[in-house]
């Protein structure tokens, strides 16, 4: 019997019962609720308090807590889903929930992991708790990031050297970001960099006024620890010069003594404001000619006004329906849940197929990103943040609104995470859902005389978030359509992260977007996790190249190609674990099938293709460089793993379970994990997708950037007999009229 709080002196009747889910949930895959979060926290405390060894235990701050999902198998067998074609479900086996657990000891500096169960009778006992080796870190929380401007504003020497350049204590502003990579700190303090800025209002774009100094903090002791001056670029006869003789970062100092290495002189930040409210704008924007060219006459700004209502009507209602976290909507049917590192975690995907319900994705989810950023003076390459991994998109979610970030009629998902003192931080509309209409799905005209038409529209479900890491906005769509496909979509918008640039300073690792603001090259990498159970567990990964006939050096005349038009595929099952290349020149393609079904016309093996060819993106950073230490993810589009199941869960991590302050690829990464090359073909796989998109700014990007896309399809191919949507019916929309009468 584990340790415990309360332990139940006999077995309750959800062990005796094994079909029965215990008490304060609907489905095993519910996120924690505010309520388990507290009574959770609650059972930590009183445990370490119990336990003579952890009495050097004062001071506790609560990281992490969320749900320890059950085996993989014991949901499939309570929701009914079998595990092969024709076969019958597994008999339903005892469901224990749950959760794990991370919190500092913060006067002594150390990190402790958790898992705890329920008990039926509404109680939480402590299985097991382990002190995580030196130097790892759990991730950032807000409140931490928070905490660091406020560490910073208070310091004596930020505000001599920001009164220097003109900027008072209380327009001091900052954003924490993880330190990256600075190996001149042990890995055992809880290290953030400040990024500066200046703020000469309420409410003023601060990164319009960039500061030139960077600010290292402990967020345990919050105290500074070191201020660092990026040196500068000049313009020679022979090109840009770095102020420094070497980009490499200088040994720790005090500020003046790091001010005066870096061979340059202070910048004050730009004071023209570049607003995004449209009551500051008002006051403060500065309307301009064809690329920034003085007007004849000074303009007023105001906002267009010529812009109609657009609205979104369901007078009959939305088409989907909500079953407390499981929604079923056009024969599709999923579980959607709250995240606070992931964000959206879609769960047991399947569709019903005129009765028959096949699964199709057990688990999809962004698994981590990574931004790195492209200059390559210190301590700009320590800007490359794992913005999942390391703070948590989940926590960083916006709370939604109707009409705004969702238009139609929207149905909102709540969801917790924990804070510092074990209290539940909720964020009431996180997850939005709602249907799209996206055009026609499937058109055809018959052109001859008398020949009819008939058109479809498209209308897809939308389950969607949006997160804001500092500067920076991500749109998480993922979108399900009425022919059986999926899409997954990033759109990315936000404002660019930028540092000060001295008058007439050459930029070569970033673009100029306003006087004096420079927004450096970067890249945004993303990884996206794959659990596929196409028509059950055991399931391949085929590669299909596509050839022209005869290769490269046939000639066009030859017998068998004679008009030199010819082209096939060319596929190959992936027998062991690894990562794969994308191919432009042959455009090479994957997709996840299961040979336990063959189609019956093509005689190819049920399966979904992948589709991520506009996304795919090569990694900038050199191999050996500290970004791809940590993010070894980002060097393949796809890896290909067995699953393997524990304690504590399925393989989950491909940059590792504790990304901040990591300064090599953690053994419990993707990139590990296929140096075990266990077989993939016919198994219990993992896929994980690499894409993303290589960010060189545009004036036009500026004040706020436009939103840029990355998308990923996954698309039935011989999956169904034909079109899933042949059934739906065609449109007449009686409110559609014409835009102008004559």
């Amino acid at each position: 019997m584990p340790d415990s709080v309360s332990v139940p002196a006999t077995a309750t009747k959800a062990q005796k019962e094994p079909h029965i889910v215990p008490i304060g949930y609907k489905h095993p895959l519910d996120p924690l609720t505010p309520d388990e979060i507290g009574a959770i926290t609650l059972t930590v405390r009183h445990y370490i308090t119990s336990k003579p060894e952890l009495q050097s235990i004062k001071a506790v701050k609560f990281i992490t807590t969320y749900l320890l999902p059950p085996p993989k198998r014991a949901v499939l067998a309570y929701l009914g889903i079998p595990l092969a074609p024709g076969e019958e479900p597994e008999a339903p086996t005892q469901i224990t929930r749950k959760a794990e657990v991370d919190f500092l000891d913060v006067l002594n500096g150390f990190s402790y992991n958790v898992i705890l169960s329920l008990h039926s009778e509404g109680q939480w006992s402590v299985d097991t708790i382990e002190k995580l080796p030196d130097g790892v870190q759990p991730q950032i929380s807000v409140e931490e990031l928070i905490a660091c401007e406020k560490v910073v504003k208070a310091d004596k020497t930020v505000q001599e050297l920001a009164k220097a350049v003109g900027v008072l204590p209380e327009q001091i502003f900052c954003d924490g970001w993880s330190i990256g990579y600075d190996d001149r700190f042990p890995q055992t303090r809880r290290i953030q960099q400040a990024l500066l800025f200046a703020r000469f209002s309420e409410h003023d774009n601060l990164y319009a006024h960039p500061m030139d100094f960077i600010v290292i903090i402990d967020a345990n002791t919050e105290e500074v620890l070191q201020i660092d001056f990026p040196p500068h670029y000049k313009s020679t006869a022979n090109g840009h010069v770095l102020s420094v003789p070497k980009t490499e970062i200088p040994p720790l100092s005090n500020a003046e003594e790091s001010f005066k290495i870096s061979n340059r002189e202070r910048i004050p930040p730009p004071k023209k404001a570049f607003d995004f409210l449209p009551d500051l704008m008002e006051h403060t924007e500065e309307v301009l000619g064809p690329a920034g060219s003085k007007p004849k006459e000074k303009t007023q700004f105001k906002p267009r006004d010529d812009i109609k209502p657009l609205h979104i009507l369901q007078p009959e209602g939305v088409s989907f329906k909500m079953n407390g976290n499981e929604l079923e909507w056009q024969n599709w049917k999923m579980h959607i849940a709250f995240s606070h590192r992931e964000g959206v975690v879609l769960s047991t995907v399947t569709y019903n197929d005129h009765g028959e319900i096949r699964p199709i994705i057990y688990r999809l989810s962004l698994a981590e990103m990574v931004v790195p950023y492209g200059a390559p003076e210190y301590p700009h390459p320590r800007k490359f943040a794992f913005d999942s991994g390391e703070y948590g998109m989940g926590t960083m979610a916006n709370e939604l609104s109707l009409g705004c970030d969702c238009l139609g009629q929207i149905h909102y998902l709540p969801g917790a995470y924990v804070s510092h003192s074990g209290a539940a931080i909720i964020i009431k509309n996180v997850i939005c859902i709602h249907e799209e209409d996206n055009g026609v799905l499937w058109k055809h005209t018959d052109y001859r005389p008398g020949g009819r038409t008939q058109t479809t529209r498209r209308r897809r479900l939308v389950v969607s978030m949006v997160c804001t890491l500092a500067n920076y906005e991500y749109i998480w769509n993922y979108l399900f359509y009425q022919d059986g496909s999926i899409e997954v979509e990033v759109r990315l918008t936000g404002i660019l992260q930028v540092y000060a640039q001295q008058p007439g300073e050459p930029n070569p690792f970033g673009t100029t977007v306003a006087p004096g603001v420079n927004a450096h090259y970067h890249q945004h990498m993303f990884s996206f996790r794959i659990d596929p159970m196409v028509d059950g567990l055991k399931n391949s990964v085929v590669e299909q190249d596509i050839i022209p006939l005869g290769g490269e050096k046939s000639a066009t005349g030859e017998d068998y190609n004679f008009a030199g038009n010819a082209f096939t595929t060319s596929e190959t099952v992936l027998e062991k674990e690894g990562a794969r290349e994308y191919d432009f020149a042959k455009e090479r393609r994957w997709r996840i099938t299961n040979a336990a079904r063959k189609h019956y016309a093509s005689g190819k093996d049920v399966g979904y293709a992948i589709s991520m060819k506009g996304a795919v993106t090569p990694i900038m950073a050199r191999p050996d460089g500290w970004a791809l230490r940590r993010a070894g993810f980002t060097k393949y589009p796809i890896w290909v793993v067995k699953d393997v199941e524990g304690p504590k869960g399925g393989r989950m991590w491909p940059a590792g379970k504790y990304v901040p302050q990591t300064r090599t690829q953690p053994e419990d990464s993707v990139a590990s994990w296929i140096a075990g090359e266990l077989p993939v073909k016919d198994e219990d796989l993992l896929v994980f997708l690499t894409v993303g998109t290589t960010h060189i700014p545009r004036p036009e990007d500026w004040p706020v950037m436009p939103v840029e896309h990355v998308n990923i399809t996954i698309k039935p191919q011989s999956f169904f007999d034909k079109n899933p949507s042949m059934d739906v019916p065609g449109t007449k929309d009686g409110k559609s009229v014409s835009a102008f009468t004559e």
